[in-house]
């Protein structure tokens, strides 16, 4: 690391922290021929790659671009979508990989978009899934079904145990 002040090829490092997200590392660094203080970021890079080969940084914002496309017209607002691409990145940087291929990231994007509108996430399966016709938003739209109907019942169970307070 060179000294910004006096380009020094070294530097020690005074303290280190990280950011509270936990994406970056902040370093407080000391120049041992000036004596000047400087501070530097790390970050963990996570690169894309898309079907032609071409790879790019991950971006929060072309996550939430996609599916405002998805969301329009849906009361979903800028706030919930970045949120939905906050959550998106935490989930794929939990993966561990430095890189990720442009389809899984889609696919990362279907559990929050489900939870967030089931509109908005058919719209979105049906291009990463390739539905090719009805019978695919047909079985999609069951599936959904099912999910909210067991979601109902495991809470009227949840509540039915619980009885009267003691």
């Amino acid at each position: 690391m060179h000294c910004p002040f006096c380009r020094h090829s070294d530097s020690r490092v005074v303290d280190s922290r990280s950011t509270e997200d936990g994406t970056t590392i902040r370093r407080r660094r000391q120049c041992p021929e000036c004596g000047k203080r400087f501070t530097t970021a790390e970050t963990v890079t996570l690169t894309v790659v898309k079907r032609n080969g071409v790879t790019e940084p991950f971006s929060r914002s072309k996550v939430a671009s996609g599916v405002r496309k998805a969301c329009q017209g849906r009361p979903v607002s800028e706030d919930d979508l970045a949120l939905l691409a906050q959550t998106v990145e935490e989930c794929v940087r939990a993966g561990g990989a430095a890189e990720i291929a442009s389809h899984d990231v889609g696919l990362a994007i279907l559990g929050p978009l489900r939870q967030l509108d089931e509109i908005a996430y058919l719209r979105f399966a049906s291009v990463y899934r390739a539905f090719e016709g009805l019978e695919d938003f047909e079985a999609e739209i069951a599936l959904l079904r099912a999910e909210r109907d067991l979601g109902a019942a495991t809470e009227e169970s949840d509540l039915a145990g619980a009885g009267p307070p003691g």
